[in-house]
């Protein structure tokens, strides 16, 4: 960990936080989801350098140790596209490989998308390519699903607004490392779902907690509350929907993305195929939301592997 340089470079008028380590011609990009960080892919920032690869981990406007936007209430996805592009451009990185998970992956495939020629390959995790529009989770669950209620203006804000970094990071951890569906009841709220007696995950350290506690507590939620979950309906006018590079998808069994409705039989009836030709899938059995920190000797061999393969 004490390995990984970071630096700031200025991207579209702000300045954006890279955690990076290791040299060489083959490069990647990791896409954060949320809560997440920089740091939620230290094991693999060090394992890919430890191998010949340029690791580099951004956190995005508005998270972390990153500038927010003038509006954070104006942010989207296109303005992450458009940073993404410009840390590539800024650090005259011609080609990358990409690696993302959680709403990273909508990230990952976009750009793949629209700039081909800049990706050399897409590894996500926990999701495979979701063209916009192909599934609509929101419409067949309660009222009470967590997407529903961060998408409502100002509910989530009074929600977190109970308690400190630290603690919103510790509840969503807990929530989203069950294989369940976060739903909350009528009069409750998302955080309220979690007991404060609950343990951690036994992978996810107190130090972990206090690490990503201190990056949000700079930063706050505001940024990262409208991208992804109040930037679902952009409009991207793809003329092509299909992602024309490699692209591997790790699926932890226990993920709770498997319990969308739809999600399981995209993906195990092969339709994900037909917007991703060139496609990997592999199950981790026991693996959860967080399984490259969870499995991430595993995950890392599966990425090290599809690398190989395609450098």
């Amino acid at each position: 960990m004490e390995q990984i340089q970071h630096k700031f470079i200025d991207v579209r008028g702000l300045k954006l936080h890279l955690a990076e380590i290791g040299s060489g011609p083959n490069v990647v990009v990791f896409l954060h989801g949320f809560p997440e960080i920089w740091y939620s892919w230290r094991h693999q920032l060090v394992a890919l350098a430890k191998a010949g690869f340029r690791a580099i981990a951004p956190d995005y406007r508005g998270h972390g140790l990153s500038d927010p936007p003038p509006e954070p209430e104006k942010a989207s996805f296109h303005d992450l596209l458009d940073d993404l592009l410009g840390i590539l451009d800024a650090l005259d990185l011609a080609k990358v490989f990409l690696i993302a998970k959680d709403f990273g992956v909508r990230l990952a495939y976009l750009f793949a998308i629209l700039h081909p020629e800049r990706v050399s390959g897409v590894v996500t995790l926990g999701s495979p390519y979701i063209p916009p529009g192909a599934l609509r989770f929101s419409k067949n669950l309660p009222e009470g699903f967590y997407i529903s209620r961060w998408q409502e203006p100002g509910r989530a804000e009074v929600d977190f607004g109970r308690f400190d970094a630290k603690t919103i990071v510790r509840n969503v951890y807990i929530l989203f490392s069950k294989s369940e569906l976060p739903i909350a009841k009528e009069n409750q709220e998302v955080m309220d779902l979690v007991d404060k007696s609950t343990p951690l995950p036994t992978w996810f350290t107190e130090e972990d907690l206090a690490a990503y506690g201190d990056l949000y507590e700079k930063s706050g939620f505001r940024t990262a509350l409208k991208v992804p979950y109040r930037s679902t309906g952009e409009d991207f006018s793809l003329p092509d929907p299909t992602v024309r590079v490699p692209a591997f998808v790790i699926m932890g069994g226990k993920e709770y993305f498997l319990k969308f409705p739809g999600f399981e039989d995209f993906i195990m009836s092969g339709k994900v195929r037909d917007f991703v030709p060139d496609l990997e899938i592999t199950f981790l059995p026991e693996g959860t939301h967080f399984v490259q920190e969870q499995l991430p000797d595993q995950v890392n061999q599966l990425i090290l592997n599809f690398l190989s393969k395609h450098i």
